[in-house]
């Protein structure tokens, strides 16, 4: 499949389904996410629902299938960090290097950077070598997305009894000014990107 077969478009609530079968095999089989049970689709549903009502939510699919998603959130609840959030991408294990992963976070940046987010900040389980759980892939990708390495925490994960580090990595895509001009919700810019960049 090449790149650009591949279309991006905003998550409804009706994909929850689709996309856990992307998720469920991170949490079962990698330390990719901390989660250790694979949330019910209602709940998936849900979250669904809290992040687009301030955050994008989009789905990278190709013919109908739904190959990868990335979404936003806060990054703290405090207001003086409203420029910056916190953001997660998932692809289908079946289908990556292919481009999906980058296609989705150019988007992704595309749609946070017309909200006027300046900060991008991924939490990203981490461990010096690889084992059968988790790899440094995100590490590497993020780094080839722009960001850089902002912090670690030591064995602060618990999983398959075993202890993995935590790194948080920020990307800035805009500039910090003394008047900032405030966030716009998700729902302020869909016709914005829509006609921009053909995210519907």
């Amino acid at each position: 499949m090449e790149e650009k077969s591949v279309t991006i478009r905003t998550a409804v609530v009706k994909d929850a389904e689709k996309l856990l079968e992307i998720y469920a095999p991170y949490v079962e089989n990698t330390a990719v996410t901390f989660e250790y049970e694979v949330p019910l689709k209602e709940e998936f549903e849900k979250r669904i629902q809290r992040t687009l009502e301030r955050y994008p939510y989009l789905v990278a699919e190709s013919d109908g299938e739904i190959l990868g998603y990335a979404y936003a959130g806060s990054f703290h609840e405090r207001p003086a960090y409203d420029w910056a959030v916190e953001t997660s991408i998932y692809v289908n294990q079946n289908k990556k290097r292919m481009g999906i992963g980058r296609t989705l976070h150019e988007a992704l940046e595309n749609v946070l950077k017309e909200q006027n987010v300046l900060n991008m900040n991924a939490c990203i389980a981490y461990i010096e070598k690889g084992d059968e759980y988790l790899t440094r892939d995100s590490v590497i990708f993020h780094t080839h997305m722009g960001y850089r390495m902002v912090g670690e925490f030591y064995e602060c994960g618990y999983k398959f009894k075993r202890w993995y580090n935590m790194v948080w990595m920020e990307k800035h895509i805009g500039k910090h000014v003394e008047d900032q001009p405030g966030i716009r919700e998700f729902s302020k810019v869909r016709e914005i990107i829509a006609e921009k960049y053909n995210i519907r």
